[in-house]
């Protein structure tokens, strides 16, 4: 059994394939003192309307609460706001200061190079690839 799930479960292959890329760019990113998932989650919040709390969470697959123990760091660090909704005050909006979108921008030349590098290596189809991994994640929500 073990052999088998080490050669054939895709979640486990899923696993280790983002973990080799995340280590990729938590290590292009580490003159920021930024992790990728922390990029991610900025970059989420890059709109011209501040996005609920819970918007965000549906963009990036995670929930409430892992979002707002990620947003913490990031608030203390003064890169982002959290602020009740002024239409429904159960709700909260989240922004960026600009201290958040001076690093964003900062970091989106680090990100692009790192990313090409990445699919240059991959030499296969990324777009094909972005796709079946999209499939598999709506037919997972829609199962």
């Amino acid at each position: 059994m073990t052999i088998h799930v080490r050669d054939h479960c895709l979640c486990l292959h899923a696993q280790r394939a983002a973990r080799a890329i995340a280590r990729r760019f938590d290590e292009a990113l580490k003159p920021l003192d930024l992790k990728s998932g922390q990029f991610s989650l900025l970059t989420s919040l890059n709109r011209p309307e501040p996005p609920t709390l819970g918007s965000v969470a549906e963009l990036l697959a995670m929930d409430r609460t892992t979002l707002t123990a990620n947003l913490k760091p990031l608030e203390r660090r003064g890169l982002v706001t959290v602020r009740a909704d002024e239409a429904d005050r159960r709700s909260r909006r989240l922004g960026l200061t600009e201290e958040g979108r001076a690093l964003v921008r900062r970091a989106g030349p680090i990100w692009q190079a790192t990313h090409a590098a990445i699919e240059a290596e991959f030499g296969g189809d990324a777009d094909r690839l972005r796709a079946d991994l999209n499939g598999i994640r709506e037919a997972a929500a829609n199962g």
